[in-house]
């Protein structure tokens, strides 16, 4: 019973946000009620199609093209639309972590509630982000949309004018009865040639996958049917009576229409030969992509940085095939409230550390001077005690006392020699 009750619930809201959408729709979004231009309605009715026939997207990011393709009254699609690709974010390669400024690669599913008349960039719809695939493979992220301003983080963006007649598209086909729609986003387109270029690549083995079904609408023109087992892509497969596709689980027995082997057969046959001829042709160089989920961690550490207001690279990280990281010398910081709260906080944490520097230079300055003046102390007091216990040469003087003696010695010695000589003279004169 509160099962019961817990659906019905849900099932109110969701009228009501349904209600609450449609009326915002016609209130405060009249840019989301805009028709489309009589020469797209023109081309539409010679092609066979009206107006709010079922309609699809393709998505090819390295020749930056949208399409859309709308039924016609046979039931097979025919593009009736391309558009330019304002921005994509990342590099060629699925997105694999929130944050790594992936623009998503795979086959997704757009709803009545995923179509946002009242975006922040003009118009948008949600591309469903994350699928089946990608819950089964651990990949995670959000709010991944295509949307108008011409400005993107992990999104597909358009022009004003552009999302104008995309959303138109979406919303007439809604108002027709589809349910839902699908979005394919590719690589790029997956010729042979193209798959040639990028067959060294790491992501070329979930581009192989991708490109079963890419190959399924080229046969049928007609959007495969997609469900996941085995956490990989299976397209255009019944399931056995009894048996359901599980994402993460074993797959089950399922069949296919004979005609659609045998034309996938066909297409494959043809597919090969020229796949082998590229092999041997000249192609240009294969566009930067992403290295896995090993880059996409290094960008999403950057993104969180950069959301917390921290000084970053002005550009995303980039892995090389060698394992090292290229970083832009440029840096900067993100104008926001984070951003300039966080430009606060450094400079006050610039400012206290200086302080700190200051203050513990003073005090080394100071210790470094009395170690100096205690070091000049010392070596006073060596000086003096070298200078105190070293041996004095000294001269022997006679003293007044003993100096007499020896000089009246001396003089009598001396007088007593002159009268020798005067008296031996008088002796020698006189014949004494």
């Amino acid at each position: 019973m509160f099962a019961k009750l817990a659906r019905t619930g849900v099932l109110i809201t969701s009228i009501a946000i349904a209600g609450c959408n449609d009326s915002s729709m016609k209130d405060f979004a009249p840019e989301a009620n805009k028709p489309l231009p009589d020469k797209i309605l023109a081309d539409m009715k010679a092609k066979g199609m009206i107006r709010t026939s079922s309609v699809m997207a393709r998505i090819f990011k390295e020749e930056g093209k949208l399409e859309i393709w709308k039924a016609k009254t046979n039931g097979r699609y025919d593009m009736v639309a391309s558009y330019d690709i304002c921005k994509w974010s990342g590099k060629l390669g699925p997105k694999y972590t929130e944050g790594d400024r992936q623009a998503p690669e795979g086959f997704y599913t757009v709803r009545p509630s995923q179509m946002n008349p009242r975006s922040n960039y003009h118009l948008s719809f949600n591309i469903g982000f994350p699928n089946a695939y990608d819950r089964a493979n651990g990949r995670t992220g959000q709010n991944l949309m295509v949307h108008g301003a011409c400005s993107s983080s992990g999104c597909y963006s358009m022009t004003d004018a552009q999302i104008e007649q995309i959303y138109a598209f979406g919303r007439d086909a809604f108002q027709g009865g589809q349910t839902e729609f699908q979005v394919e986003a590719f690589p790029f387109r997956m010729t042979a040639a193209n798959m040639a270029r990028y067959r060294n690549d790491p992501n070329y083995e979930f581009w192989k996958m991708l490109k079963v079904g890419y190959d399924n609408f080229e046969i049928t023109k007609v959007p495969p049917k997609v469900d996941v087992c085995e956490k990989r892509y299976v397209f255009n497969q019944v399931a056995a009576d009894g048996q359901t596709f599980d994402p993460t689980g074993p797959c089950p027995t399922t069949t296919q229409p004979d005609s659609l082997k045998s034309a996938y057969n066909a297409y494959q046959s043809t597919y090969d030969a020229a796949y082998n001829g590229a092999l041997k042709a000249s192609v240009p160089p294969p566009k930067p992509t992403i290295a896995g989920i090993k880059e996409a961690s290094i960008v999403s550490d950057w993104s969180k940085r950069r959301a917390r207001g921290e000084r970053v690279p002005i550009d995303p990280p980039s892995l090389n095939n060698d394992g090292t990281v290229t970083e832009t010398a440029r840096m900067g910081r993100i104008d926001s409230p984070a951003g300039r709260k966080m430009a606060a906080l450094d400079a006050e944490k610039a400012a206290k550390q200086k302080a700190e520097e200051q203050r513990l230079a003073a005090i080394e300055a100071a210790k470094q001077a009395k170690e100096a003046a205690k070091a000049q102390a010392l070596a006073e007091k060596e000086a003096a005690k070298a200078a105190k216990e070293a041996p004095v040469a000294t001269a022997t003087i006679a003293t007044p006392t003993e100096a007499a003696p020896a000089a009246e010695t001396q003089a009598a010695d001396a007088g007593e020699g002159t009268v020798a000589k005067l008296k031996n003279k008088l002796l020698g004169m006189f014949g004494g």
